[in-house]
């Protein structure tokens, strides 16, 4: 298969995987474990456990659950179910029993791969009758279905903030999809090797990282979590050319004391931020300091990932932007769901080959999603007259105050300039007089002396006092999904709960 920045990717990913086979390079490296797999390897690997998955009687676009941290395992068990025509669906180990037991019953899978150090999270949560699958207990090898791009390939259920966790189905066109608008984006190629510290069962670490190197015939370092005085110097031992994270990391690299060889600084390209905004500070901050380039970026779980990217240095790069898109159509659409002229503020829409096909037994919510062929993405914004997207807020993320709408990211940009702000969050609390108060959580760097009224009076200074917070409250660390991305939504709750 070769790979074409103009046209997205025809096949399967079994089909991929057979080509990237035939180049006998390097798929994986783990510096870890001092561990790699090259591609025929992989896909050998792949292709027995497919096979001795039908022997067990798992039937084509059947799910399978995934329930692994990142690691060697786990990535052959994922490219054994893509391979095998069954539904990858991978569980959130970070998302709690309750969430974890309604993913694994609500996607009917049988049979589940399970690492050792989730056995007892699997017991506690799998419902009656579901098998672990572990090293050797597989069937007799029997013959691989015949497949085609429209099946079923991931199944992935977003992080359930507003309510039950919804089962994003891709097909093998919309998965590979989403790795091309990555390698189109950041022109990756064979010679790159990625970093991947995001975990694999959030569409950023699937999509951006394993299927961008899958498309673009590179490779990829994984490391089994994200660690502020390691990131470095497993940078430099799996010689990577590009990393993606999310804001969070990107701050406490800041933040941290850990630094890059001049190797490392020379060998890479750039770090790509996505999942949510990226402060302009923090990007600024982490650039004059490692003189490493930040693309931001933006994407979705329904859009395997990747929807808008700056350009790679030296196109001009917007900071406070997500980009444009690539690879797919955006655009900001008005209340009336038609499209809203440049400057104007609206929800951000995207249609394209990576979006995808259905929320899993959930018609009402994918047909809400959608209007005509564009997927609403939830998310507020404006574009310029050059196509850049600005994002202002979540429509369910607003602080109504009197009245007025309040986007949370004006006041976390505010709290992210003070240099001592590693973490910020602003959010809504119910007020009798305004309908709801502005609070803002923050953490801060080891050693800081700053106290509350200093972050108020920086509010004050920069946004009036109406959109001042009205508390702030200092937090070892703040509630995150699984991909880092804070949750602002829970922060009201936990509030509420007196667990903070």
């Amino acid at each position: 298969m070769i790979f074409t920045p103009t046209v997205a990717p025809q096949g399967t990913v079994r089909d991929w995987l057979d080509a990237r086979a035939e180049t006998d390079g390097i798929a994986f490296v783990f510096p870890e474990t001092v561990d790699m797999l090259e591609w025929g390897q992989l896909r050998n690997e792949a292709r027995q456990m497919a096979q001795g998955l039908v022997g067990l009687g798992i039937s084509k676009g059947d799910s399978v659950a995934i329930i692994h941290p990142n690691g060697r395992d786990g990535v052959v068990a994922i490219y054994a179910t893509f391979y095998g025509g069954f539904r990858a669906t991978m569980i959130n180990l970070a998302a709690g029993p309750s969430a974890i037991a309604y993913a694994l019953d609500h996607c009917g899978a049988d049979f589940a791969f399970v690492h050792a150090s989730q056995s007892d999270a699997f017991q506690a949560a799998a419902p009656s009758g579901m098998r672990a699958i572990v090293s050797g207990d597989l069937g007799t090898l029997a013959g691989l279905p015949t497949l085609t791009p429209k099946d079923d390939a991931l199944l992935m259920y977003t992080s359930g903030t507003t309510g039950k966790p919804k089962g994003v189905v891709h097909s093998h066109s919309s998965l590979l999809a989403g790795g091309w608008t990555t390698a189109v984006a950041h022109a990756l190629s064979p010679a790159d090797r990625g970093m991947c510290v995001l975990p694999v069962y959030h569409i950023n670490g699937l999509c951006v990282s394993m299927m961008g190197a899958l498309v673009s015939g590179g490779s990829l370092g994984m490391v089994s979590r994200f660690s502020t005085s390691k990131f470095w110097d497993q940078a430099e031992q799996a010689k990577v050319t590009w990393f993606s994270v999310v804001p969070t990391i990107v701050s406490h690299l800041l933040h941290g004391q850990a630094e890059p060889t001049t190797q490392t600084r020379n060998r890479l390209r750039f770090g790509r931020s996505a999942s949510s905004a990226l402060a302009v500070d923090t990007q600024t901050g982490f650039e004059q300091r490692f003189d490493v380039p930040i693309v931001e970026t933006m994407g979705l779980t329904e859009t395997a990932a990747q929807i808008l990217s700056n350009p790679l240095p030296p196109g001009v790069r917007k900071i406070g932007s997500p980009g444009i898109g690539y690879g797919n159509e955006v655009r900001i659409l008005s209340a009336d769901l038609t499209e809203a002229p440049p400057g104007v503020e609206g929800e951000i829409a995207v249609r394209g080959p990576n979006v995808m096909r259905e929320y899993l037994h959930n018609p009402d919510a994918t047909a809400a999603t959608f209007t005509g062929d564009w997927l609403r993405s939830g998310d507020l914004g404006r574009m310029d007259f050059d196509g850049y997207v600005f994002v202002t807020g979540r429509l369910k993320e607003l602080i109504i105050k009197g009245g007025e709408n309040i986007a949370p990211r004006e006041i976390d940009e505010v709290l992210y300039g003070h240099p001592d702000v590693v973490e910020a969050a602003a959010f809504g609390r119910p007020c009798v007089k305004y309908g709801e108060r502005v609070e803002a959580a923050v953490s801060l760097r080891a050693g800081s002396n700053v106290v509350v009224d200093d972050l108020i009076q920086l509010c004050r200074d920069r946004l009036g006092a109406f959109k001042t917070p009205d508390k702030i409250y200092f937090l070892s660390e703040l509630p995150k999904g699984p991909s880092g991305k804070i949750q602002r939504l829970k922060l009201d709750e936990l509030l509420s709960e007196n667990i903070l």
